[in-house]
């Protein structure tokens, strides 16, 4: 039986959405680049972003602190004021939040949450509560580029928090960077970033059509929450389509293998739906073969030489970045090369 999750409320044009230090107190190094990031989600989609109480109360408070990260979430889910929640930036401690934090809150106040990377934790803490959660740009990343926020990740955000509810398929991005950009420096906010024209996707096995919800997230962090009390329950991962991608830390490709053997023998590919797989940061063209190699020397190994996978899509630490809704339904066409997505 296919798992349904709940829904969260759109956000509209005037919609206050708070500001979220789940992870990293970077943020307050980067004034300017944060003032950036509040300016652009004002002028392309209306919404007042909110820094939550504790969020811009620096690193060594925040690190000091995790039950004040985790009391931010609370005050944003509990405030009737606040209707959306999104990450600033990610970071390397969230898993730390797991004893603060209460899964009966996001159940019965479900609010849109945003971000990736170690925001991967929070994510899936909300599909553990039964509410969907969707993996696409932080504050200081994609919504503060630089020349503007790009229009593809604009589209995408629009299409999974801001339309009606309706399917729509994915597309690969026109053109895409990894391009380092000193957030420090605030007269680069107005340089447009360099980019290279998009690659498409790439299809690396599979030819039936299959359908099932998201789940997933960046692999560094899901190896983090691995076996800790916030991992999702085996049935969470039964049927579902797996999202997964790699940090700036540019995991080797044996390494990727290696996790995928984890959930191998966890019993999670043999009951995936499909695979989403995205195009990894900073890697070369060789180190992505070798990926792509080790992804079908996996599956083969777990008997699922069926499953649908596609490489080199656009979400996670490359931009422009989608917006995938976690715990909505997504099916995949193979012999079409479609990705639809129920939002």
């Amino acid at each position: 039986m296919a798992l349904r999750f709940v829904r969260p409320p759109r956000l509209v044009p005037g919609s206050r959405v708070a500001a979220l230090s789940l992870s990293s107190g970077f943020v307050t190094e980067v004034m300017g680049r944060y003032h950036a990031g509040v300016r652009q989600v004002a002028a392309g989609f209306g919404w007042e972003v909110v820094p939550a109480p504790n969020a811009l109360r620096g690193p060594e408070y925040l690190d000091a602190h995790p039950q004040a990260r985790a009391d931010d979430l609370h005050w944003a889910l509990r405030n009737p004021d606040i209707h959306g929640l999104v990450s600033i930036i990610g970071g390397d401690d969230s898993v730390r939040l797991l004893p603060f934090l209460d899964l009966g809150l996001i159940a019965d106040h479900p609010k849109v949450f945003l971000g990736y990377s170690d925001a991967t934790v929070t994510l899936n803490q909300f599909l553990r509560a039964g509410v969907m959660a969707y993996h696409g740009p932080a504050l200081l990343t994609d919504l503060a580029e630089n020349g503007g926020m790009h229009p593809f990740a604009a589209e995408g955000l629009r299409r999974a928090l801001v339309d009606e509810p309706r399917p729509f398929d994915l597309a690969p991005a026109p053109e895409w960077t990894q391009a380092h950009v000193d957030w420090e420096d605030e007269t680069a906010q107005a340089v447009r970033r360099p980019f290279q024209p998009g690659d498409g996707w790439v299809w690396l096995q599979g030819e039936r059509e299959a359908e099932g919800h998201l789940m997933g997230g960046c692999l560094e962090v899901l190896d983090m929450l691995n076996g800790t009390p916030g991992w999702p329950v085996h049935e969470l991962w039964q049927g579902a389509v797996l999202a997964l991608e790699t940090s700036e830390d540019v995991p080797p490709p044996r390494q990727v293998g290696y996790w995928l053997r984890n959930y191998a023998a966890q019993g999670l590919l043999a009951g995936a739906a499909g695979l989403l797989l995205a195009r990894p940061r900073d890697y070369t063209p060789e180190m992505v073969e070798e990926l792509h190699g080790w992804v079908r020397r996996v599956l083969r190994e777990a008997g699922r030489g069926d499953l649908p996978v596609v490489a080199n899509v656009d979400f996670g630490h490359t931009s422009p970045q989608l917006t995938l809704p976690l715990g909505g339904r997504v099916r995949l066409d193979p012999a079409a090369g479609r990705v639809t997505v129920w939002p």
